[in-house]
């Protein structure tokens, strides 16, 4: 079975020892380690590298918002790592703080509330998986302190409510019947009237809808869903830019294209704990790699790994980047695979695949859920090299990855015409040199 590894962290014995007991029922969640204090949380998971880190607000030395800054920190260091924050602090505030920067990964619960329905169960897995949870409690707050009583009509408090739970502006105007523009006035409309009620004594909800107003415009494309997952860079640039989202662009990128060797006869093999640990660590490392060069990971398909190089901002140098990022990803996991053969885990050898040229990049989906996605056939080709880069450890190019690097000093070994599945004609391609691969990332 796999079990989805948790960090625990509480300055609180008592309440630590109680959410490990109750994380004990749960056959599919292991706690691998706690902590006590900030330092000791960033310590034990860079040290643990759990899939979740489960965190108390306040903690030693100072006892304000340790754990949200600790929760940041750790997502820093380990991208991709899950956090469920605990409070026994029904204030919208830290709610806000700790999802002001977008919420895939995160959850705010309240202690008290956490074994009822198995809720904090839930989180988990949620983070664990990109998702998102908020308290309904938490919810509540953000909408009832700030309703002065008899001021919103049933039609403004509909319209609060949808706006307090992160649902995007065009989810609200189509369960209305109305246009994005109209409902954006309407909730401009709405904070205005609740500004006049502060007047009134209530000048703490009034405080606490403008940081709710302010994480929502912050947020891509004013007040995109909680749970949305964007690629690095492209929230930023819709905030820039918020016609973006409604666009389709043509840029030209280098895929990338990554694939574990083996991996189902390895997963026949394994014990599928220890198995999801390695992932969850090969994951990590790839990401680091990646985005050390400035790429951005479109998505992870199993033990598959697909980034853009050149996207969603243009890149000149978007080929360098792509191939340094290979080598990259390829020491990092020789190094994985260093320190698994002490504990006797499988290798995972990695076969890379990149391609370069013009593709079609566009936010696609539903109101509910976009993704950002790539279309062409540079990104076909991308697939099928890395089907060729064998034996494991090797990187194979297409013919226009090797034009973009120009005069740049790569071994290349030409692999001349090569047939490669879907295509009817052949492509050439390149494998970067051994000698090549091993001085890079010395």
């Amino acid at each position: 079975m796999n079990r989805i590894t948790v960090l625990l962290a509480d300055d609180n014995l008592i309440v630590r020892e109680g959410v490990r007991a109750l994380l004990a029922r749960d056959p599919d969640v292991e706690v691998v380690g706690v902590a006590g204090d900030y330092d000791e949380l960033i310590a034990r998971a860079v040290e643990l590298r759990p899939q979740v880190l489960v965190t108390d607000i306040r903690m030693p030395p100072t006892f304000q918002d340790e754990g949200i800054e600790g929760a940041k920190e750790v997502r820093k260091r380990l991208p991709g790592t899950g956090i469920v924050v605990l409070s026994q602090y029904d204030s919208p505030e830290y709610a806000v703080e700790l999802l002001a920067e977008g919420a895939a990964g995160y959850a705010y619960l309240l202690k008290d509330r956490v074994a009822d329905s198995g809720r904090l169960s839930r989180a988990i897995r949620d983070v664990a998986t990109g998702g998102s949870m908020l308290d309904p409690e938490i919810v509540s707050a953000l909408v009832s302190p700030a309703r002065p009583d008899g001021a919103l009509s049933a039609d403004e408090e509909d319209l609060l409510r949808q706006v307090a739970e992160g649902r995007p502006v065009k989810a609200i105007a189509m369960s209305r019947g109305d246009t994005a523009e109209a409902v954006n006035d309407r909730v401009e409309a709405l904070f205005l009237t609740l500004a006049r009620g502060a007047s009134a004594g209530r000048e703490d909800a009034l405080r606490r809808l403008r940081m709710l107003h302010a994480a929502i415009l912050e947020r891509e494309e004013q007040g995109e869903t909680l749970s949305r997952l964007l690629p690095g860079g492209l929230a930023a640039k819709l905030r820039a830019d918020r016609g973006a989202a409604d666009r389709t662009e043509r840029l030209v990128v280098t895929v990338l294209m990554s694939d574990v060797r083996g991996y189902s006869a390895i997963a026949e093999r394994s014990d599928p704990a220890a198995l999801a640990d390695q992932l969850n660590a090969h994951r990590q490392a790839m990401n680091a790699a990646i985005l050390a060069e400035r790429g951005t990971v479109m998505q992870y398909v199993g033990d598959a790994v697909m980034a853009v190089f050149g996207a969603p901002d243009p890149q000149p140098d978007h080929a360098t980047c792509a191939v340094r990022a290979a080598v990259g990803m390829h020491a990092g996991q020789r190094e994985l695979d260093a320190s698994w053969a002490a504990r006797g885990l499988a290798a995972f050898g990695l076969g890379i695949g990149l391609s370069t040229g013009e593709v079609a990049a566009a936010l696609l989906g539903s109101v509910e859920r976009l993704e950002y996605t790539l279309v062409g056939d540079t990104v076909n080709l991308a697939q099928r090299l890395q089907d060729l880069a064998r034996p494991a450890g090797a990187t194979v190019v297409s013919e226009a990855t090797v034009r973009s690097l120009g005069e740049q000093s790569w071994d290349w070994d030409p692999l001349g015409s090569c047939a490669v599945k879907g295509r009817a004609s052949p492509v050439v391609a390149y494998r970067l040199a051994a000698s090549t691969r091993t001085e890079v990332a010395g």
